[in-house]
């Protein structure tokens, strides 16, 4: 079914509908299959509806497949990812009319305006400038975030993942970015189908310190953390049962009984459920987790890997006066790295609570093994978490 979007009477009937889900309590929006409906109308209609009854902070991301290790989508802005993530920067007939002519007129002319590369903003919101965080621009944020596809689709190292930072300077934030490995329709492009990631369990693992430690907010696919379906397809059609894809019935996996005590923190886990998380990436993912939520730089941070020497390295830093955070950290994947003119200070490692004094601006860490990773915080309170398979 294809809904006819440049029609206001559609849009305010699904802005409606979505407002529905907000008064039960929603909180966010996944919307799917964005680049199907023209930016126009989500900065004209869906957005300002839905944060006015949400608030502000509604998290509003959308589903741009592109499925390219690009940026841009065949070269045409107006279908690709960071596209949605701006408002318009020009007016149209269709702005303050609720009429389907005028509306449609406005879309069209829309797609045409932006049909090259030529001319399109760019944003410094995710970089840091040197060590120092600065107040992101967002005046010209759409207030849809997106589902990073070009990370996602050279996910088959993190290394070819990491590359794709490249491209950050066209999304308004890619702070905001949802990132993730696979999902429940696509695995990165080295599958031959469309199949749950097959990588090796220290390749899983690498790609989820850096899931985890750079910019964007993590996803992660259900039964992933025990390399459920690995390698299945997803959806082969009518051709297998279900029990055979790689959209299987996972409950069977959480049978058993645990005591939540905290985030992250639990105990007398039984059953299948037990050996679930007992797995060594449902231990990675509880480490990673953890980390992320006691350093606020790696949930906010912007990064930046200027004197930075490491295949894997980068170093991030978020400042909020008002609360009075101010939260720098070190990371480096699966290498060694050296860092210069960073700040002088104790920095300790998230990982192993090995300390640093750091007095020329000047650190080398030193990480061994693949899906290890060293974490150092500047300040920072110690380790945090257990020794695992991988981060040790």
């Amino acid at each position: 079914m294809d809904l006819n979007t440049e029609n206001p009477a559609v849009a305010h009937y699904l802005i409606d509908t979505y407002n529905k889900y907000i008064d039960m309590g929603v909180d966010a929006f996944r919307v799917d299959t964005v680049k199907h409906v023209s930016r126009y109308d989500f900065n004209k209609y869906f957005i300002p509806a839905w944060k006015n009854r949400g608030g502000s902070n509604f998290y509003i991301f959308g589903e741009v497949a592109t499925r390219y290790r690009d940026v841009w989508n065949s070269g045409i802005p107006a279908i690709s990812t960071p596209f949605y993530t701006w408002k318009e920067s020009k007016a149209y007939p269709g702005d303050n009319v609720d009429d389907y002519a005028a509306n449609k007129a406005s879309v069209e002319q829309n797609w045409a305006d932006n049909s090259t590369t030529a001319g399109q903003p760019t944003s410094n919101n995710a970089i840091l400038n040197g060590n120092s965080y600065h107040t992101p621009d967002y005046s010209m944020k759409s207030g849809l975030d997106v589902i990073d596809f070009p990370m996602h689709w050279a996910f088959k190292t993190a290394k070819e993942a990491f590359g794709m930072r490249s491209g950050d300077q066209y999304y308004n934030d890619a702070t905001w970015n949802v990132t993730y490995v696979d999902s429940h329709d696509y695995a990165p492009d080295q599958a031959p189908e469309n199949e749950r990631f097959a990588g090796t369990q220290d390749t899983w693992a690498e790609n989820l310190d850096l899931l985890f430690t750079f910019r964007g907010i993590p996803a992660i696919f259900y039964g992933s953390e025990i390399e459920f379906q690995k390698g299945a397809v997803i959806d082969p059609g009518p051709t297998k049962p279900l029990s055979e894809t790689g959209r299987a019935y996972y409950g069977d996996h959480l049978e058993g009984s645990v005591t939540v005590q905290d985030y992250g923190k639990y105990t007398n886990a039984t059953g299948q459920l037990a050996d679930s998380l007992n797995y060594p990436l449902a231990q990675h993912i509880r480490k990673l987790n953890l980390m992320r939520r006691a350093i606020p730089a790696l949930q906010k941070g912007q990064y930046s890997t200027e004197n930075v020497s490491g295949e894997l390295a980068f170093k991030r830093r978020y400042t909020d006066a008002s609360s009075g955070i101010d939260s720098f950290v070190l990371v480096t994947i699966s290498g060694d790295a050296q860092f210069t003119g960073i700040p002088n200070g104790t920095y300790v490692d998230a990982v192993t609570g090995d300390t640093k004094t750091v007095t020329n601006g000047t650190i080398t860490l030193n990480c061994s093994g693949k899906g290890n990773a060293r974490v150092y915080v500047l300040n920072g309170s110690g380790k945090i978490g257990d020794t695992g398979t991988y981060l040790k």
